[in-house]
């Protein structure tokens, strides 16, 4: 009784909770167009953040979001596959000028346009590729109501602390679908800010020390000159080509976020003692694979449970996880299992299976057949 007394019980979506998520992390505007199924972020950003821009295109949109994170103001966006395509150029554009900001990624079935009202998890490969260069962006994956909240503060931090574009993954189910939920787990959100240069020494927008990380100035101050280069460039934000120093910076793109990674590696593993059979699983089928965890286990099995939460760079711990199972069972709603070969190449080993799904949501029942199956 006491327990039932202590809950606070609402009815809500996931937009909901990003959107308030993001903002008491340290976004200070949303730049959006609408686009189904990211609707509800962009309306519930018109009642929630400091600013709201509504952008004529998707284009306009990411370049207006460069513009205010060098004012020093976290972006944030959502969209989907059309729109996330028209953004990838100045998606580009925002790594190398390593400006902060968030993309949330609401996936629909595709290919194409697809069916806006049907969703999917098919956009993983895309967001892999993203970058020219195999370069990475940060990818955070939500795969329950706890993790909208969570996740999305997980993504603005990241945004900022490394000074990189991040996307937030995430499904029409988990974003549009209203369900019940407990607010008192909701956990406390600490603001995140900018590391600001000080000293009136020489300012080079892109010197950095130990931690690979440039320290930020906003063009709006009249103390130093700031630049900010999309191109190759040199600790000053000099256009260059193919000079060591300008080759050394580019590198230090992708060395920033591997020195970093385990700080925001975030997964949940559920283990128990003994198993040969793991699930791997992220979004929206993370919830069919707990459920088909539960089930397995009441019948007996000895089976463990991986949610990967952080999708890209592709981390070396879900290796070492994996290499200890006798059975490894991928889980996604794509029809040609995208993590899976991300993981394991074209070919993946025998024992590596795929549980796939397009058009509709896979249930437990077929990742508990997978899991009982000889082959």
């Amino acid at each position: 009784m006491t327990e039932t007394i202590n809950k606070q019980m609402a009815f809500i979506d996931g937009s909901r909770l990003i959107t308030e998520a993001c903002v008491r992390a340290g976004a200070e505007v949303f730049v959006g167009y609408p686009i189904t199924p990211a609707n509800l972020l962009y309306s519930y950003a018109n009642q929630r953040y400091p600013a709201m821009m509504a952008a004529p295109d998707e284009i306009t949109t990411l370049q207006w979001m460069t513009g205010y994170a060098s004012l020093g103001k976290l972006p944030v966006t959502a969209t989907s596959f059309p729109g996330y395509a028209l953004m990838i150029e100045s998606i580009n554009m925002a790594l190398m000028m390593e400006l902060p900001m968030v993309i949330i990624l609401v996936q629909r079935l595709g290919p194409a346009t697809g069916t806006a009202t049907n969703g999917a998890q098919g956009d993983l490969a895309v967001v892999h590729g993203s970058i020219s260069g195999g370069f990475q962006l940060p990818t955070f994956c939500i795969s329950n109501l706890q993790d909208c909240w969570e996740m999305s503060a997980k993504a603005v931090e990241t945004a900022i602390k490394l000074r990189t574009p991040v996307v937030l993954l995430t499904s029409k189910e988990m974003v549009m679908t209203q369900m019940s939920f407990d607010l008192t787990k909701l956990t406390e959100i600490k603001k995140s800010e900018l590391a600001v240069f000080e000293g009136d020494n020489l300012y080079k927008s892109y010197e950095t020390k130990e931690n690979l990380i440039p320290s930020f100035l906003p063009v709006t101050q009249n103390q130093h000159q700031v630049r900010f280069t999309a191109s190759t460039h040199n600790k000053e934000g000099i256009l260059q080509n193919t000079t060591p120093e300008a080759l050394d910076n580019t590198r230090r793109l992708k060395a920033k976020l591997d020195l970093h990674l385990d700080e925001f590696l975030f997964y949940e593993l559920d283990e128990t003692e003994s198993a040969e059979t793991i699930i791997l699983s992220f979004d929206i089928t993370a919830q069919a694979s707990r459920e088909a965890l539960h089930k397995l286990r009441d019948a007996g099995e000895k089976v463990d449970l991986l949610v990967a939460k952080t999708l890209f760079p592709m981390p070396d711990k879900y290796h070492q996880i994996l290499a200890s199972y006798k059975k490894v069972i991928i889980a996604e709603e794509n029809l040609d299992g995208q993590y899976r070969h991300l993981l394991y190449g074209s070919k993946p080993p025998s024992h590596i299976k795929g549980v796939n799904a397009i058009g509709r949501m896979i249930q437990p029942e077929e990742i508990i057949k997978e899991v009982n199956s000889n082959g």
